[in-house]
């Protein structure tokens, strides 16, 4: 029989807070419902793709559908008031169906669902007509009463957390809605929770979820989405670095610390690389003239730039009231007046290609640091221009990432610094091997932590 995957992406997200509902969000890069869809798309048990939405962001999606080629995506139908108005929808719209059709809800806010879990839905209905996806409780569940005193303290061995997909027969779910509706019950937090309570006699088989099948509510969710994609996305492999053999690779900065360490490593797996350097050949990053033309020369040898990597930087330890304002105006030229520039003029080049800017920024962006207070401000900024940048561009299939490394041996660090225990620090070379990955990973606009083993 036919599986349907029917994701549920009607809610509004007042929690959340932001100006869209949750799931057109952006993630690293992408709308939160793209990554959902993807899912259900690449999956082998899902036949066909319904998606229940507000009816202000039907057209929205069908331009979603459009460009990331979801072929089987069948209908888009309204939502109702609440979770269960959006499930009678989307029954209603399978009137033609056989009964023993197989239907997995599942919430758009969920983007990290593996294929496994589908597998395990689509599976267990050929022995149940209703399926939940659950994962143990790591902490205690507590009963309360209405005055806020605890009522119950179930045993946490036989306690779950409930995820999604929910999956049913069609025939199944359809009997509990219409007797829910006929005795004029709405209570429900779920759609398991009215097939139990309307038709009690059908027995709903438990799967294993996943912890990192995360529901996006807070922002702070958010923020695990965008590191748990990060992790998926950037295997440091031979086959993540030999897909870069053949393509043309900018890097400014290229010619000592991680940009040499960047440009071997991509010479070694067959890239071609084109480096711009004070040193090397007088391409200051602060010169926004200089970057371009070095960009557009380097185009028209090379026919077309996939990726542009800017590791340039400059670093002055110094209390702020120290420095001069020559040395303040370098800082901020070199590290983000540099980011602007390359950005602005790797742009064009990048939309032809399709391609990859990689930036650079440093664990001291979280935090400013005493004596760092330029160099801290300046590598926070472009944290923030590579998010920007990565949401302004994701239509023109343009990937932005940057690159945060723990403290590294590179002759920055020790000019800085002077001599420290390598062991204490990275070797650029694992930082290059991330650097690279970014360049053909699917992510964009995160922050790529690379730390000591």
């Amino acid at each position: 029989m036919k599986t349907i995957g029917v994701i549920l992406a009607g809610g509004n997200g007042e929690r959340f807070g932001a100006r869209l509902p949750k799931q057109f969000v952006k993630l690293a890069g992408r709308e939160i419902i793209e990554y959902t869809i993807d899912v259900f798309q690449k999956s082998p048990y899902i036949d066909e793709i319904v998606i229940v939405s507000k009816p202000e962001y039907q057209d929205h999606i069908w331009e979603l559908s459009q460009k990331n080629d979801w072929t089987k995506l069948s209908r888009v139908v309204a939502g109702g008031a609440d979770r269960m108005a959006s499930t009678e929808s989307a029954v209603a719209a399978f009137a033609d169906q056989d009964g023993q059709t197989k239907l997995l809800f599942h919430d758009a806010v969920r983007p990290l669902l593996d294929q496994d879990i589908i597998r395990r839905c689509a599976e267990a209905l050929n022995d149940f007509g209703a399926v939940d996806v659950v994962i143990p409780s790591a902490d205690t569940l507590v009963a309360i009463e209405d005055n806020g005193c605890i009522a119950n303290i179930p045993a946490r061995s036989s306690m779950r957390r409930g995820q999604t997909p929910q999956a049913f027969h069609l025939s199944v779910i359809r009997e509990a809605l219409k007797r829910a509706i006929q005795s004029g019950r709405r209570d429900f937090t779920c759609d398991c929770g009215i097939v139990r309570a309307m038709t009690p006699v059908v027995r709903v088989m438990t799967v294993e979820g996943s912890d990192t099948n995360l529901k996006i509510t807070t922002t702070l969710d958010l923020f695990l989405a965008e590191k748990l994609i990060q992790s998926r996305s950037l295997r440091i492999d031979g086959a993540r670095l030999t897909a870069i053999e053949g393509k043309n690779i900018v890097i400014f900065g290229g010619n000592s610390g991680i940009g040499k360490s960047v440009r071997d490593l991509a010479l070694l797996n067959g890239a071609r690389v084109h480096v711009a350097s004070r040193n090397s050949n007088g391409v200051d990053v602060a010169n926004a003239d200089a970057v371009e033309a070095f960009l557009t020369e380097t185009a028209k040898r090379a026919g077309q730039i996939d990726a542009v990597v800017n590791s340039a930087g400059i670093l002055i330890r110094r209390p702020f009231t120290q420095m001069d304002r020559e040395e303040i105006n370098l800082l901020i030229g070199a590290n983000y007046h540099g980011a602007v520039n390359v950005a602005r003029a790797a742009h064009a080049h990048l939309a032809s290609s399709r391609g990859a800017l990689i930036n650079f920024t440093s664990s001291s962006y979280t935090r400013g640091r005493a004596q760092y207070a330029i160099y801290s401000s300046t590598k926070c900024a472009v944290v923030n221009l590579t998010q920007a940048l990565a949401e302004e561009w994701s239509d023109e299939g343009i990937r932005v990432t940057c690159i945060n490394p723990e403290r590294t041996n590179t002759p920055m660090r020790v000019h800085n610094f002077g001599k420290e225990d390598p062991a204490t620090l990275l070797d650029p070379e694992l930082v290059a091997k991330y650097a690279l990955a970014a360049v053909t990973a699917d992510c964009s606009g995160v922050v790529v932590d690379v730390r000591m083993a």
